[in-house]
């Protein structure tokens, strides 16, 4: 077969990411997508292309160790095209004392001004948001791009429900990824613990050995107050959403159709319109694919309005 032929057979099956904001998040996303192995190309976008640069060296001498990638350090939006997902972590990062809401006027008009400039070069790519305050980033994203519904959503409560899975393992004595437990609603201070339908191997929580509601919000308030924990700590997050990012990359590149806790535009979701917030979603390879209508309880429908409400107040 010609060369040539096989080069054009390669870049037809190969994944192309790219990652728009390249700080502390963005670079540990790169990191952890490249451990993955399942990228070819890998496009480092940014405003300072000489400090992504050293990024990029940096993480080509990890390559002997790793599947290789081509990766591309670029400012321009260009070297966007052809890009399967688009990973959006750029913005201002939370402070100590901040909340994410309190990042709004100025990452939304970052993000405004982005947007029609990835849809421009990389029309067909997933555009998955993970900059704070990720929901509304989410939603502006969406009414600025026009893309088909489920092209552009965000992280989420995706590493809240981790965080959340996580702290109920340590009082339930079983292993997280046998927790089907989600955190819905805002990423921040509106969430809620979605327990009426919480389960482990099919026996509802509730009525699991050892159960106590006391146990189950005490580990949702240490997932709500991680972020603040580890901000004040060492000044940022960036190792677990890093980890979280590459695993919905994944997700998508594979065609998982996983069930991921995603902040997706609603419509009609339990009375709910006109916002971003986080609900069961099947993921795959176009996206958001299908929207899950979760069992919650009156109380917890009541905590989705409350969040939405809270949300619309900054739009």
């Amino acid at each position: 077969m010609p060369l040539s032929i096989q080069n054009e057979d390669t870049m037809k099956n190969s994944n192309k990411i790219a990652i728009i904001g390249c700080g502390n998040v963005g670079m540990t996303a790169a990191y952890s997508i490249l451990h993955k192995g399942n990228v070819d190309e890998l496009v480092l976008f940014g405003r300072h292309k000489e400090a992504l640069i050293g990024e990029k060296l940096d993480l080509e001498h990890g390559l002997s160790f790793l599947s290789t990638a081509k990766i591309i350090a670029s400012d321009d939006y260009a070297d966007l095209a052809g890009s399967d997902v688009i990973v959006y972590t750029a913005g201002a990062a939370q402070k100590p004392g901040e909340t994410r809401l309190d990042l709004t006027n100025k990452n939304v008009a970052i993000i405004e001004s982005i947007i029609p400039q990835v849809v421009k070069h990389a029309p067909d790519a997933v555009v998955l948001v993970v900059a704070n305050p990720v929901d509304i980033l989410t939603y502006k994203a969406y009414l600025a791009a026009g893309l088909p519904k489920g092209r552009i959503f965000g992280s989420g409560t995706t590493l809240d429900t981790a965080r959340f899975r996580f702290h109920l393992s340590e009082f339930m004595n079983v292993h997280p990824r046998s927790i089907h437990a989600y955190v819905l609603g805002e990423h921040g201070d509106h969430s809620f613990p979605s327990l009426s339908s919480a389960n482990i191997g099919g026996q509802n929580l509730k009525d699991f050995p050892n159960f106590t509601e006391e146990k189950a919000l005490k580990a949702y308030q240490k997932a709500r107050a991680a972020a603040y924990k580890i901000i004040e700590s060492k000044g940022a997050t960036y190792y677990a959403i890093g980890a979280d990012i590459s695993s919905i990359v994944s997700t998508i590149l594979k065609d998982k159709r996983s069930v991921l806790a995603v902040s997706i535009p609603l419509h009609n979701y339990y009375g709910q319109s006109g916002i971003a917030l986080s609900v069961p979603c099947i993921v795959g390879r176009n996206g958001v694919e299908h929207v899950l209508k979760a069992n919650l309880s009156k109380h917890e429908q009541k905590l989705l309005e409350r969040a939405a409400t809270a949300l619309k107040s900054f739009l």
